[in-house]
């Protein structure tokens, strides 16, 4: 594959606005130089948006304004005249109902900014997990000339001398307090060791498998994904960034030649190989639509089945995601695939090169942060497609996080309508529960919570847990934190709200699991299932009005990738008509 760059010097798209003497051009300048900007800004030169996510109410990205000004370094020093402005920043960690509701909000207002601004490219500033895959939807939407710029991970916590995990040792420490097994205390104690520094989560979570994907995709420089955000490399990183944006700007160097098809394959493999989030289906699914590219959870099976997992970091492992930075970051993970012929070493990159050429002289310095594959672990890693009667269009499962002698498990079904009643009945000692049964929770789709939340990981009930047992076997139609671990099948689609088979599973009802034979079955017969189907009516809320009414209209299933129906492959004019 070999992109060939556009000739310069060319007029530009930003002309459109500033390249000329009639009273619009006039207009359009003028203005501009009220922030004393001088004359030969305007002489042509590429434009360069700096699409930035930084907020204080997402504190993965409360960084990035630091960030800008070492892109705006690198734009100047490239001859370019960079403008920095603000979007919807979706923090996971304040924002309710859930982040996820807002993905699709935000890649509207990332897209609709680009696109009636006067920007020949654009660097995307972006962080917490659903910040990068709204920026680059948008961006992709658009397709002008766009670099991914992600904030980096936290340093690692510690706490009593053990290495402290984002969300995974919250969720551990949770477990234990209920369990007996650490005190209130200690937990309270646990939290300013949790997140000492700015940056995403430091696990393998969603923040830092989108950062992979970006990097695998092409979509970033080489080396960008694992780089700590207080380490000195970050901004070295941002400030090339910004360099490399205007020489993409001169050569047209645009998504749509990035995204391609064998890019996905490449990205969906390093998500096997890094024990990436399962959030990283929706995200990845939700990127090719809006490229006109038909990638599907069999995709995700098909490429991703046979990866073995060899990053050794939480919630699949133990390390965390400065050391996976110290042993070579991603470029060793992507070396690794590429001498196992399961790279498509052409895909084009942000760099204008193969991915090949990025990658194939990393080494690896620390084998027990990235495994060899002899050591993996787990041979079969990436993301396994669950079907059934239960889930008749796909579920997902993460290999590498859940109990093996979980993988194939028949258990008797104990269900919760919505995570209220999850709640409500969870720490209840007359709830008939054991390891055996298996955990079901409905109503917590893209319709059904709205917005699909980070719920599917179900703390198990005390009673269990006082028993020493870590781990159940849970079904929902939810997603799960990407640092979270355990034996959860996500996704199941069509989602309870919607009318799935999740909707009218009964507790007593035995479910059947199979992971090796992909199987996710409901033991009732077709005719008492046609039969419950035609006797279901809707249980979950539907808003009446505002953004939420427009979600809930317009929002489509899990299994490709909970964007809007009237988003996909739909670009329209790059230069928007003048009012003026």
């Amino acid at each position: 594959m070999v992109f060939q760059p556009a000739k310069w010097p060319r007029k530009l798209r930003s002309a459109e606005w500033f390249g000329g003497t009639s009273r619009d051009h006039i207009y359009h300048r003028s203005w501009m130089k009220n922030q004393g900007l001088p004359d030969d800004l305007f002489d042509g030169r590429p434009v360069i948006g700096i699409c930035n996510t930084w907020s204080q109410l997402t504190p993965c990205n409360a960084h990035l304004r630091d960030l800008a000004e070492r892109v705006k370094h690198g734009i100047y020093e490239a001859g370019g005249f960079p403008v920095e402005f603000p979007v919807f920043s979706t923090g996971e960690s304040t924002l309710r109902p859930t982040a996820m509701m807002f993905r699709n909000l935000a890649s509207m207002d990332v897209e609709e900014a680009i696109r009636g601004a006067p920007l020949d490219g654009v660097v995307l500033l972006v962080g917490c997990d659903k910040t990068t895959p709204s920026l680059m939807m948008g961006a992709a939407s658009v397709d002008l000339p766009a670099i991914v710029v992600t904030g980096g991970p936290m340093l690692n916590g510690w706490f009593q001398g053990e290495r402290v995990g984002s969300g995974t040792h919250l969720w551990k420490f949770s477990e234990a307090v209920k369990a007996g097994e650490m005190t209130s205390e200690e937990f309270l104690e646990a939290e300013t060791a949790m997140s000492r520094s700015p940056g995403t989560c430091n696990t393998m979570g969603t923040a830092s498998s989108m950062a992979s994907m970006a990097e695998a995709l092409g979509m970033a420089l080489s080396g960008n994904a694992a780089i700590p955000a207080v380490d000195s490399r970050r901004r070295v990183m941002a400030h090339l960034s910004g360099r490399r944006i205007v020489q993409m700007v001169k050569d047209d160097l645009k998504p749509s030649d990035i995204l391609t098809r064998e890019a996905f394959e490449n990205a969906i493999r390093t998500n096997g190989a890094i024990g990436g989030s399962t959030n990283a289906v929706i995200h990845l699914l939700a990127i090719a639509g809006r490229v006109g590219l038909d990638l599907s959870l069999e995709d995700w099976d098909r490429f991703g089945k046979d990866i073995p997992t060899i990053v050794n970091l939480m919630p699949s492992g133990k390390y965390l995601m400065e050391e996976f930075f110290y042993a070579g970051g991603l470029p060793v993970v992507l070396k690794r695939l590429g001498d196992a012929d399961l790279l498509n070493k052409d895909a084009i990159t942000v760099a204008g090169e193969p991915i090949w050429n990025q990658v194939k002289n990393a080494r690896n310095w620390n084998e027990d942060v990235i495994l060899p594959v002899d050591r993996a672990l787990t041979s079969q890693g990436g993301i396994a497609v669950l079907k059934g009667n239960l889930a008749p269009s796909g579920a997902v499962l993460k290999p590498s996080a859940a109990s093996p002698h979980l993988m194939q498990h028949r258990g008797r079904a104990v269900v919760f309508e919505d995570i209220d009643d999850y709640k409500a009945k969870i720490n209840d000692e007359a709830l008939d529960i054991d390891e055996t049964c298996i955990m079901v929770l409905k109503n917590c789709g893209p319709k059904g919570y709205p917005g699909m939340s980070e719920v599917g990981n179900m703390g198990l009930p005390p009673k269990v847990l006082k028993k020493g047992i870590t781990d159940m076997v849970r079904i929902s139609d939810a997603r799960m934190s990407g640092t979270a671990y355990g034996t959860v099948v996500l996704h199941t689609s069509p989602e309870a709200a919607a009318g799935g088979p999740l909707a009218v599973v009964r507790s007593g009802d035995m479910i059947e699991l199979d992971v090796p034979k992909r199987r996710l079955h409901l033991d009732i017969s077709e005719v008492e299932l046609v039969d419950r189907l035609a006797a279901w009516t809707p249980s979950h809320h539907v808003p009446e009005s505002g953004y939420a009414r427009l979600f809930h209209d317009h929002v489509e299933g899990a299994d490709t990738g909970a964007d809007f129906d009237f988003l996909k492959g739909c670009r329209g004019s790059a230069v928007p008509k003048d009012s003026h």
